[in-house]
C-alpha cells in the first residue's frame, strides 16, 4: 500500500471529522475511531467517494483501558500501520471535583491522558523505523491557563498534553517524526452539547471568540507539517496565550475565579 495511513480518534464529529477530511485531501488513507460506529461509517463513505482514499472504521470507547490495543490490532489485521496520529477524542466533565464520582474522574483521565499517551507510544516505533510520522495532540487554550473551579481535571489534562507534545517534539527531532500540541479556544462542535453547557456558554461568550472546526483542524495540519511544537489558532486565542505568559499567576487566578464559567470550558 503506497498511501500513508492516519488514525484519528474522536472522528465522528467536530475537530476530529474536520481533521479526517483534511488528511484525506492530502492523500492519507484513514482509520477513524469513536464510540458511534453509525456516524463513523457515514463519514468514511463520504470521504471515500470524495477523495478516493481507503477508510477503516473502528468503534471503541477510550475509557476502556483495552481500547488502544484493540484499535491498533484491528489495523494490523488489515495490514496497516499508523503514519499519522491525531489524538482528538475528549469531553468535559462538569461539576465540582468532590461532587463527582471517582469512577467518572478515572474514566476521564483514561480518555484524556492515558489513552492518547498509549497510542503515541505504540505507534512511535514504526514511525521512527520508517523515519516518518505526524502526531497531533489536540490540547486546548485551557492547558495554557491556570485552572478554574469545575471541570477540575480538564485544564490539567490539557496542560499535560502540551508538555507531553513539547517533550516528544524535542525527543524525535532527528527521527522525521513531527509532534504538535494544538491548542484551540472555543470551537463550534458538539463538545458543549454533550456536556450540557451549550446554552450557558453561548450566552456568556462573544461570537468573535469562536472558531469553526475546519479552521482549527487546518491550523493543526499546517502546524504539524511545519513541525511546530505548539499551535494556538486564531488571533484572540494567541492574544490570550501571550497574556497568560506576561500576567502574574495571582492575577490570572483571580480572573479565572471571576470568569470561570467561561474560561474553564475551552
Amino acid at each position: 500500500m503506497d498511501r500513508k495511513l492516519a488514525l484519528v480518534t474522536g472522528a465522528s464529529a467536530g475537530i476530529g471529522a474536520a481533521f479526517a477530511r483534511i488528511l484525506a485531501s492530502h492523500g492519507y488513507d484513514l482509520a477513524l475511531t469513536a464510540r458511534r460506529l453509525d456516524r463513523l461509517d457515514v463519514l468514511a463513505e463520504e470521504i471515500r467517494h470524495r477523495y478516493g482514499v481507503e477508510t477503516l472504521t473502528v468503534a471503541a470507547d477510550l475509557a476502556d483501558p483495552e481500547a488502544p490495543g484493540q484499535i491498533l490490532d484491528h489495523l494490523t489485521a488489515h495490514g496497516r500501520s499508523v503514519d499519522a496520529l491525531v489524538n482528538n477524542a475528549g469531553y468535559g466533565l462538569p461539576g465540582g471535583y468532590a461532587d463527582t464520582l471517582w469512577s467518572e474522574q478515572a474514566a476521564f483521565i483514561q480518555v484524556m491522558l492515558t489513552a492518547p499517551s498509549e497510542l503515541a507510544h505504540r505507534v512511535l516505533g514504526g514511525m521512527r523505523e520508517r523515519r516518518f510520522g505526524r502526531i497531533v495532540n489536540v490540547a486546548s487554550l485551557a492547558g495554557l491557563l491556570p485552572g478554574a473551579g469545575g471541570h477540575t481535571l480538564y485544564a490539567a489534562t490539557k496542560a499535560y498534553m502540551v508538555r507531553f507534545s513539547q517533550s516528544l517534539h524535542v525527543e524525535l527531532a532527528a527521527d522525521g517524526v513531527h509532534v504538535t500540541a494544538l491548542c484551540p479556544g472555543f470551537t463550534w462542535s458538539e463538545f458543549h452539547d454533550v456536556n450540557g453547557t451549550r446554552a450557558q456558554i453561548s450566552a456568556s461568550t462573544p461570537p468573535w471568540l469562536w472558531m469553526g472546526a475546519d479552521e482549527v483542524a487546518a491550523a493543526g495540519f499546517e502546524a504539524v507539517e511545519a513541525n511546530r511544537a505548539v499551535s494556538v489558532p486564531g488571533a484572540p486565542n494567541k492574544a490570550i496565550a501571550a497574556l497568560s505568559k506576561a500576567v502574574p499567576d495571582d492575577w490570572l487566578l483571580a480572573l479565572m475565579a471571576s470568569q470561570g464559567p467561561r474560561f474553564r470550558k475551552i
